[in-house]
């Protein structure tokens, strides 16, 4: 039976409400999970209301040794 380590991560959204994510930061942080064996399992963002985005949250996971 294989067991998961799991990991969260949050980003925070640029601009006057929020909903602005840097792309290039975006991937960048994603990347950096991906060569420590990271996979992406969900990814989701939180609300401020009205549709616009406050922070990013990226869930891992990973084989546990």
């Amino acid at each position: 039976m294989t067991l998961w380590e799991y990991k969260t991560i949050k980003l925070k959204t640029g601009g006057f409400m929020g909903g602005k994510l840097d792309e290039m930061e975006f991937e960048s942080e994603l990347n950096r999970y991906g060569q420590d064996g990271w996979e992406v399992v969900s990814c989701f963002d939180t609300s401020y209301g009205q549709g616009t985005s406050r922070e990013v949250i990226v869930v891992f996971k990973r084989p546990k040794d």
